[in-house]
This record gives C-alpha cells, structure tokens and sequence, in this order.
C-alpha cells in the first residue's frame, strides 16, 4: 500500500500558487460552510476568493510550506469547491506545475 505523505498533492503546492481562487459566499465557515472566513476577501455580495490568490505571483494563504518540495494545504478537510475539483495530474495540474518548472506527473 502507497504512504500517504507520497501523494503529490503532499509536495507540491503549485495549484496554490498559480490560480486564483473564486468560490461562493455560502462557502464560507460564518455563512454555514467550512472556509475560514479570515483566509478569504470579499469580491462582490455572492463571491469570494483566497486571500492571496490575485496576487502576483500568486500564492494562497493557506498554502503551507515550499512549492515543489514539501507543501500541503492547510485547509485541506475546508477548503473550497474549486480546490476540491482540480485533480492530480488534470490539465489544470500540469499547467500550474509547468509555471513553477516542475514536470508533469506520471499516469
């Protein structure tokens, strides 16, 4: 069985610092969702997006750690639906991988 801590979601980070991330307001911990509300800034009434993540270059607040090396969200169990979708290896993936000069991952 494969150790958890091999996953590449476990070292590398480069989604979290490379999008940025837009999510409904009901998302939100105080509006009955799981996000904390003090990692996300409001965009309009219905929307909101991680604190960081429109920065440049991006990097959301709760990315934690180095991004190819050892990084992890700290939010994993709350964050966000738009988080939740992007899967290991999508296109999605391998484009934010190749922006911080990682190499795709292996099928």
């Amino acid at each position: 069985m494969a150790d958890p801590a091999d996953h590449p979601c476990l070292r590398c980070g480069a989604c979290c610092a490379a999008f940025r991330v837009d999510f409904a307001a009901e998302e939100l911990e105080d509006q009955g969702g799981c996000v904390p509300a003090g990692l996300a800034v409001e965009v309009t009434a219905r929307t909101w997006r991680m604190r960081g993540t429109d920065h440049a270059p991006a990097r959301c607040a709760a990315l934690v750690g180095k991004v190819g090396e050892r990084a992890s969200c700290g939010i994993y169990e709350w964050r966000p639906n738009p988080c939740r979708e992007l899967e290991p290896g999508s296109p999605a993936c391998e484009r934010a991988r190749a922006r911080h000069g990682l190499p795709a991952l292996a099928p």
